[in-house]
């Protein structure tokens, strides 16, 4: 009795393809690429060659403090109720002798803020300072306000207050004395403290003036 083998069917279904590694694969162009954001094996990136990233610079400008002295609301009455107006007063030093006052104007408080702030780094002038004090006694005025600065023993302290503590401590004054007479308007207070600041003077100066009068 003869047995018959049966022939193997082939199967219809094709063979699975190759899976490609991980972390790698092929490009339009067959070439190698890594996953990883579309970056070749070549070094090269869709867009032309691959560059590394320099780190920023760091930014060594001076640091500059910013003091908002006063801020007054303003109401103007129309027809259909009141509109309410803003002013700042700012002023802006680097606390190394160089100091700015300004003043704006918005409808929002922080605008206002921001105009007078920006006026106040526009209209910066250098004060001479003798250290952390200033060299001499000095009487400034503008008009109402009057203020009188003398200068004081490291130790001492900034003994001022209100518009012209914040006019010195952006200047970079540490130690002194001040006065202020006459009118407690703060635009007043402030420009007479810089007035007062602008005619100070080095002792180095003044003695080069009198050579040269001579």
């Amino acid at each position: 009795m003869s047995s018959e083998t049966t022939p193997p069917v082939p199967s219809s279904s094709p063979a699975p393809a190759s899976t490609p590694a991980p972390g790698g694969g092929h490009n339009r162009d067959g070439q190698n690429r890594d996953n990883r954001g579309g970056q070749r094996r070549d070094g090269f990136n869709r867009g032309g060659p691959r560059r590394d990233r320099q780190p920023e610079a760091p930014k060594d400008g001076p640091q500059m403090v910013e003091k908002v002295v006063f801020i007054n609301r303003c109401a103007k009455v129309v027809k259909g109720g009141r509109r309410f107006s803003f002013s700042a007063l700012a002023v802006v030093g680097d606390q190394k002798g160089n100091v700015g006052i300004g003043y704006g104007k918005a409808n929002e408080v922080p605008d206002a803020i921001k105009k007078g702030t920006a006026n106040a780094h526009k209209r910066m002038v250098n004060v001479k300072l003798k250290g952390d004090t200033i060299p001499h006694d000095v009487f400034g005025e503008y008009d109402g306000g009057r203020v009188l600065l003398k200068p004081a023993t490291s130790g001492t302290g900034l003994i001022a207050g209100g518009a012209v503590r914040a006019v010195l401590e952006a200047a970079g004054v540490k130690n002194v004395l001040t006065k202020s007479m006459g009118s407690s308007n703060h635009i007043a207070v402030v420009h007479a403290t810089l007035n007062g600041l602008l005619q100070l003077r080095l002792a180095q100066e003044i003695k080069n003036a009198r050579k040269a009068s001579v």
